[in-house]
């Protein structure tokens, strides 16, 4: 156990070491080897596919769930779109060195407002490749050092990406030990890293709930916490009906094994008769399944949709699974009563024509992010215009919502005198 630990601390005292060249390196700097990452993944897809291929050939004999599977299958189009995602990094402005303000006291000092990198970030996630290069890619953007702890089922993709990254890293003239894949695949080696406190800056998770809770309750480096999504779609009174049944059908089942995925319907009660027998229809036709309330089991029973009576277990799932859990709600007050109770803070939407109700439901709802008219698919840092993002934060101090790379700095404050004494 100490083997890990040391090992863990010299990872991370590397990762000290290239944060301070990351430091002063320009955007050009940054960009270019930005852009070398890109153009390696490219280069290597090959290699990256089939090394993910074992990977995913283990998850599914171990009877790993079909949306988890999907989480960690790459393939030529998810690789590409991971390598563009880094050049889409690349196009966007260098937040290190922005001033967030900047005034002159009445005794002349000058007092500017720095963005600085956070140093060293830690990530611990699950069986998401993808997450190693979009992590590894916005830390270096933004100046930082990335450790990176992926789950044990992803552990040969990661290494592959990881090494293909530092590679492109030494050609581009930047410290390989920008970004390292932290050693161990035990729980043990996870705890080491939440404990690496003033070695480590900052730790961010991504996953489910239970990785999640055990970070921020086993950390005693600072966490920023991100949360599961279970989001939620209302559809009001005076909703479009051929609008609505898009939303949800998109927001459900465009791809479920990801945490903007809509978990839970809610229906007012005055639309579901014209609304709820085409959006069951639509619902059969993708294969999900309804966990629905009284009302709810008998329109999708009447449409031919699968269906099952709604549990308190259901209220809270976060499924990644063709399911959805659903309700007819008396009015929009009702409906809030029901976020607010069940809601993880991520993402919730609301169908509505009704500029009244739109603005209860916005006023009413205490989420990272809320649709207005539009599926819950589109909390994302990419679709967002942060290029890719490091996770969705549901917290409330420093960064909430997708994390671009502002998220991923601090600030420093310049004085600037001319003697001054006081």
């Amino acid at each position: 156990m100490s083997d890990d630990r040391d090992a863990i601390l010299d990872c991370a005292r590397r990762a000290r070491i290239a944060g301070t060249t990351l430091r002063s390196l320009t955007r050009d700097d940054k960009d270019a080897a930005l852009r070398a990452c890109a153009q390696a993944l490219r280069v290597n897809s090959a290699r990256i596919v089939s090394v993910n291929r074992l990977d995913v050939d283990r998850a599914q004999q171990a009877g790993t769930a079909a949306g988890l599977v999907d989480r960690l299958t790459l393939d030529e189009p998810r690789l590409e779109a991971i390598a563009a995602a880094l050049e889409d990094v690349a196009e966007l402005p260098d937040p290190v060195g922005d001033v967030v303000r900047g005034y002159t006291l009445p005794n002349g000092l000058q007092v500017r407002q720095l963005r600085v990198p956070l140093g060293v970030v830690g990530i611990i996630y699950e069986a998401r490749p993808n997450v190693t290069v979009d992590a590894a890619g916005l830390c270096l953007k933004s100046g930082n050092a990335a450790l990176l702890r992926g789950s044990s089922s992803a552990q040969s993709t990661n290494e592959v990406l990881v090494d293909v990254l530092r590679e492109a890293l030494v050609a581009s003239d930047v410290p390989a030990d920008a970004v390292q894949l932290v050693p161990g695949t035990s729980h043990e080696s996870v705890k080491h890293l939440m404990t690496a406190r003033g070695s480590v800056d900052v730790l961010i998770p991504r996953g489910g709930e239970g990785l999640i809770r055990s970070v921020v309750e086993g950390s005693t480096v600072p966490v920023i916490e991100t949360g599961v999504g279970n989001c939620h779609v209302y559809v009001d009174a005076d909703a479009d009906v051929d609008k609505a049944v898009r939303i949800v059908v998109n927001a459900k089942a465009q791809r479920v094994s990801v945490c903007n995925a809509a978990e839970t319907l809610l229906v007012h009660e005055a639309i579901a008769a014209d609304f709820l027998p085409a959006l069951m229809a639509s619902l059969r036709e993708v294969g999900v399944t309804v966990h629905g309330d009284e009302a709810m089991c008998r329109y999708a029973e009447a449409s031919g949709a699968s269906f099952a009576p709604v549990t308190d277990e259901d209220w809270a799932a976060e499924y990644y699974s063709l399911d959805i859990a659903a309700g007819v709600v008396p009015s929009i007050d009702a409906a809030l009563d029901h976020i607010r109770r069940w809601s993880s803070g991520h993402t919730e939407a609301i169908v509505s024509d009704s500029q009244t109700a739109i603005r209860q439901f916005v006023a009413g709802v205490d989420s990272a992010a809320v649709m207005v008219n539009a599926s819950t698919r589109f909390t994302d840092g990419g679709e967002f215009g942060f290029g890719a993002e490091i996770g969705i934060s549901t917290q409330k101090l420093h960064a909430r919502g997708p994390m671009g790379l502002a998220e991923l700095t601090t600030t420093t404050y310049v004085v600037t005198g001319d003697g001054h004494t006081r």
